[in-house]
């Protein structure tokens, strides 16, 4: 199914990444510099980052379709270029939220300290900062990838 009521289904699921990357790495940079924030947060931000990561590849998929459809540019080649990067930031962005979340997360880490040596769970501050570091990175890179996708699809589109 690549079209909604007659539009193509690529523009709507942009709409949804468009919101969802942006959203996930402010939960994630919250988490990080903000205590507060990491625990009323939760499991909310992976759950957030999941949705994103299901997204993006709908979303491509969705593109690759509308590209097959449309005549062939160099916009829209820099475009579907660019889109399909997306997922190597969206991943990372993913699995650095749910490894933030299960190291902060009281219940998990007391759970698997009690079935694992306390000496091979590596929670010291510095693998906590370093952790913390790759997310506020991966996050801030992952929303200025969006908006050089963005930018470059409203190029194809209006030019």
């Amino acid at each position: 199914m690549d079209t909604v009521n007659g539009l193509p289904l690529h523009p709507l699921l942009v709409h949804l990444v468009v919101v969802l990357v942006p959203l996930t790495a402010l939960m994630s940079i919250a988490g990080v510099v903000w205590p507060a924030a990491r625990r009323r947060l939760g499991i909310l931000t992976p759950l957030v980052a999941l949705g994103t990561l299901i997204a993006v590849p709908l979303t491509t998929s969705a593109g690759e379709s509308l590209e097959k459809q449309m005549p062939a540019s160099a916009a829209v080649e820099r475009h579907a270029g660019l889109g399909d990067q997306l997922i190597y930031w969206v991943g990372p962005l993913f699995a650095l939220a749910v490894l933030w979340w299960a190291v902060h997360d009281d219940r998990l880490m007391t759970a698997v300290r009690t079935r694992v040596s306390d000496s091979t769970i590596p929670t010291s501050r510095p693998v906590a900062v370093v952790l913390g570091a790759l997310l506020v990175v991966v996050a801030v890179l992952s929303v200025i990838m969006v908006y050089r996708i963005g930018e470059s699809g409203a190029r194809a589109v209006w030019t």
